[in-house]
């Protein structure tokens, strides 16, 4: 944090593919005393890259993004900037990804449908006590839940996983993961036999109700 003639400045980079998004929390943030958005990304790669160039205090950004997502760039940061408080706005609420999340470094999880009023108490929560969770993921964190999808599945078979989702064939995403179509085939089979699915439409619905992809 920066000091300045107003007193501690938190100085923002904020991460969100949708301009409406990013124009509507980056205005709430300018009410907030003592924060400043100093940068706003599109993608995960844009903010790795605004994020080493402006080592900004706080980090405020989406899951889904197009090309790196942002988990991978929390991951990311995490390792090359550790002092940056790393803080999720998403409109998922699966556990999978709260623990995914957390588990690349972010210190926070906030739902973009929260009151305006909690996006102050998660920034001020994160850079004072270097955690906040919107109360709604809270409580589903304290409940028993199956495995998440990290805990069944490698981060590789997660993302063929998602593309066989998204109804792609083998030589797509081979040629998009920069695979064998081989590869693809041998990691589908093993996806199937981890997750005890025989076909392809039980696995489409399992990457759903994981939210690795939007029904």
């Amino acid at each position: 944090m920066r000091n300045n003639a107003n007193g501690v400045q938190v100085r923002v980079v904020l991460a969100d593919d949708h301009d409406l998004v990013r124009s509507g929390i980056k205005a709430l943030l300018s009410m907030v005393e003592g924060v400043e958005v100093i940068a706003e990304a599109r993608s995960g790669q844009e903010l790795i890259t605004l994020v080493e160039a402006l080592s900004p205090d706080l980090v405020m950004t989406d899951i889904s993004m197009p090309g790196m997502d942002g988990i991978t760039a929390i991951a990311h940061l995490r390792q090359s900037r550790p002092g940056v408080r790393l803080l999720v706005l998403s409109m998922y609420d699966t556990v999978d990804f709260v623990k995914r999340a957390v588990a690349s470094g972010a210190c926070g999880y906030l739902m973009k449908d929260a009151p305006p009023y909690e996006l102050e108490q998660a920034v001020r929560s994160v850079m004072a006590t270097g955690s906040y969770f919107s109360p709604t993921i809270a409580q589903r964190l304290l409940q028993p839940s199956e495995p998440t999808v990290g805990e069944e599945l490698t981060q590789r078979q997660i993302e063929i996983l998602s593309l066989i989702a998204a109804g792609k064939a083998s030589k797509e995403i081979a040629f998009e993961l920069g695979l064998s179509s081989k590869t693809v085939d041998v990691h589908r089979a093993r996806i199937m036999e981890r997750l005890q699915i025989n076909d392809i439409a039980s696995l489409t619905l399992y990457a759903v109700r994981k939210g690795l992809i939007k029904p």
